[in-house]
């Protein structure tokens, strides 16, 4: 029998494991990784690819091996800072853009799928814990 403390992390786990497995084959089929769609989805918002390894989603090789895919197939690309001539900052190309709106739609259909089992009231009260949460 799983304690509360294991249902509390292992299920939203899980349901977050089984929307990216659902939503896997479109987002392959746009020619990205799952976790290659969250690092192109984070460019904006951490644009310095040493600050984006260090969010805890993970680890700096992967994120390297990542950004470097990315840049392969053109949907980044590495601009001087021009506050700081000495960095380099990461910028999504406009393929890179469409790439990640494809991926994030296909991700949203499959959430919307898993809420779709839950009831009005359900889906509302699940609402209003996750906004507690954040």
């Amino acid at each position: 029998m799983r304690s509360s403390s294991e249902y509390s992390i292992c299920s939203p786990m899980n349901a977050h494991a089984s929307v990216i497995t659902a939503a896997a084959p479109g987002i392959a089929a746009i020619g990205l990784e799952p976790k290659e769609l969250f690092v192109l989805g984070e460019v904006e918002q951490h644009p310095y690819p040493a600050e984006r390894a260090a969010t805890p989603c993970m680890p700096k090789p992967s994120v390297t091996v990542y950004v470097k895919r990315l840049e392969a197939a053109a949907l980044l690309r590495r601009e001087i800072d021009s506050a700081d001539l000495r960095r380099h900052r990461l910028v999504v190309t406009p393929a890179g853009r469409k790439a990640s709106a494809q991926g994030k739609a296909l991700l949203s259909r499959a959430y919307s799928d898993r809420l779709g089992r839950l009831g009005a009231a359900e889906q509302a009260s699940l609402l209003a814990l996750l906004e507690k949460m954040s």
